[in-house]
């Protein structure tokens, strides 16, 4: 037997149920309740929805439970189940939320883990999976660019320091709040102001902001944008390939089931035409 194959009957429709579109749409459904029922508990609300929220959430916390196991149960091969990152962050966000509310040490652990029951969504829908996946894979290419726009960040505010301390030293006093000026500057967050400041003492000093504004807001952004959507493409094209090889291998067997089944009839065929062997021969 194939160890990709579970042994026990029905097995095959637990995977069925546990990939079709309703169960998935049940999951989701039950994932945004939670969160909703999460944002109401922060209001201030009568005694009475607020234990019907409670009594909810214990419902929702009962449902997760049995859908991780139902997925554990559905899962071919079982030691694979755990070793996938979502199927861990799922197991661990649903035995976190097993914590009861009551126990004052652990209150606020497990109000975290409540909320962190949102990203369930995100492991549960495979689109925002993929993004998820293209973004943590990113994030060392996007690393380099990052600390290329430090590197930029540093040597202006160390220009600003020197050029505008006297103009306002509660913006460029010295080269930490340069930093935050050029952040504030970087995300246009009034930034014309602290320009026309400056240009009162040095009217040349729209170059430096306009230079600024030119590298971080528009080169090193879509140099992130760039990164991130390579990376993407990348996994597009793996996913891609990923389902063309499954694709192979799923004809591949049902060839083989074919070839097998066919084998089965002309071994069936030349019985019959021989017929049974006779006494004495």
């Amino acid at each position: 037997m194939s160890p990709e194959v579970s042994p026990f009957p029905g097995f095959n429709q637990l995977r069925r149920i546990e990939s079709s579109t309703l169960f998935q749409g049940v999951v989701i459904s039950i994932i945004v309740l939670s969160a909703l029922t999460i944002g109401a508990k922060t209001y201030d609300l009568p005694p009475l929805v607020e234990q019907s929220l409670s009594l909810m959430d214990a419902a929702i916390t009962l449902f997760f439970l049995v859908e991780i196991l139902f997925r554990f149960a559905a899962s071919p091969v079982k030691r694979r189940f755990l070793l996938d990152g979502w199927n861990l962050f799922d197991t661990l966000v649903v035995i976190g939320s097993l914590i009861p509310l009551d126990n004052s040490e652990a209150v606020l652990l497990g109000r975290l883990l409540r909320v962190f029951r949102v990203l369930r969504l995100v492991s549960v829908v495979p689109e925002l999976r993929f993004l998820i996946n293209s973004l943590l894979k990113a994030i060392p290419r996007m690393g380099y660019i990052a600390l290329l726009m430090f590197i930029i960040f540093y040597i202006y505010a160390a220009m600003g320091s020197m050029f505008f301390a006297s103009v306002d030293n509660e913006l460029w006093g010295d080269v930490a709040i340069s930093m935050l000026t050029l952040f504030r500057v970087a995300t246009f967050e009034d930034w014309t102001d602290v320009m026309y400041a400056t240009m009162e003492q040095y009217p040349l000093s729209w170059i430096y902001y306009l230079t600024f504004i030119f590298l971080t807001a528009f080169v090193f952004l879509n140099m992130m944008i760039g990164a991130i959507l390579e990376v993407m493409s990348e996994e597009q094209n793996a996913r891609q390939a990923q389902q063309a090889h499954d694709e192979r291998d799923e004809i591949n067997r049902q060839l083989r089931e074919v070839q097998s089944q066919l084998a089965e009839l002309l071994s069936h065929a030349k019985t019959k035409q021989h017929g049974p062997p006779q006494q004495g021969e």
